[in-house]
């Protein structure tokens, strides 16, 4: 498993992490939660030692499953997790003050919570999980980061940048607050190599990218005719016609590079994992074949350059979380 550094942490953490959220349960139908701790364990047998998860997935169930397989591993595996805002707002709207959503006294009891439900010591890598620029210098959220790492209670600090905001993170990452950001970022959202991706690694801020197979749009198994439980997020995400949108994209990105399709989801990570900026891309798993098969990418090598000028070609921005 090949690690890089997150940033200027000095943490060295496997280039592919593990993406948490499904294994919460909410949202996502069909996780169980004896193949996901199997799954966690899997991935940790083959070497990975990041794993990305949040207060909110399943209501810290997610936490609670993660925290029980780290802790019988002697602390050697990190573990990033997430404030929810305090207005439960994602993503974070434009003109409201910071202590609508992140005031000191909430980071604190949400921290506490996370740790209580995981039986974690300290929290690697402590996030909010959601941010607006407008929020730089305002309220007391830093202090209380600061006062939590004194305490020992976190090690690190991040933000989840908003969906298909990259910009919406610049002046946080240039005010040095935080050690990393996460953001989306995949073979159709190259937005973040425009300016942030550029400035983090100018600056030696950590990068944590999600969403790399466009929530399952980037894996080549999803069709016209795929169908998801009604509760399950998909179905709002590939509703109408855009399963067969998404299909007829995927099918044209392993066209364009002579691959067949089942090579789609290598290509996915590869392309990430091609730039210089990201720390690990942290992509969903939730069994114990998603997680063999990811973890193979983790081998230090990125797409030949004629293959990343070909999909320059494949950049498609939307928002469908709308």
């Amino acid at each position: 498993m090949h690690k890089r550094t997150l940033g200027r942490t000095g943490l060295e953490i496997s280039e592919v992490g593990y993406g948490a959220w499904g294994i919460g349960g909410s949202m996502w139908v069909g996780a169980e939660d004896d193949e996901s701790l199997r799954a966690l364990e899997r991935a940790i047998e083959l070497g990975l030692d990041f794993i990305d998860t949040a207060r909110v997935y399943g209501d810290g169930h997610s936490e609670r499953l993660v925290g029980e397989v780290v802790r019988r591993r002697d602390e050697w595996v990190k573990v990033a997790t997430k404030v929810p805002p305090k207005n439960r707002t994602w993503p974070a709207p434009d003109g409201i003050h910071v202590d609508e959503a992140f005031p000191g006294e909430w980071i604190r009891r949400c921290t506490e919570k996370s740790l209580s439900v995981s039986g974690l010591e300290v929290i690697d890598l402590q996030q909010l999980h959601v941010w607006s620029d407008e929020w730089v210098g305002q309220g007391d959220w830093l202090e209380t980061v600061q006062a939590l790492k004194d305490e020992g209670k976190i090690k690190h600090f991040g933000v989840s940048i908003n969906d298909h905001q990259p910009a919406n993170g610049l002046e946080l990452v240039r005010s040095g607050a935080v050690d990393s950001v996460q953001v989306i970022y995949n073979v159709f959202d190259q937005s973040p190599e425009d300016e942030l991706l550029p400035l983090c690694l100018e600056l030696g801020v950590g990068v944590l990218a999600r969403v790399p197979f466009d929530e399952g749009g980037l894996t080549g198994r999803i069709g016209p005719d795929s169908e998801f439980p009604e509760a399950d997020f998909r179905n709002h995400y590939f509703r109408g016609e855009r399963k067969a949108e998404v299909a007829a994209r995927a099918q044209a990105i392993v066209d364009d590079l002579g691959r067949p399709l089942e090579d789609l989801p290598e290509v996915a990570l590869r392309y990430v994992l091609s730039h210089p900026a990201v720390s690990t891309v942290i992509p969903g798993m939730r069994s114990v074949r998603n997680v063999e098969r990811n973890c193979a990418v983790a081998d230090g090598r990125g797409l030949p350059a004629e293959d990343l000028e070909t999909l320059k070609a494949h950049r498609w921005e939307r928002n469908w979380y709308r």
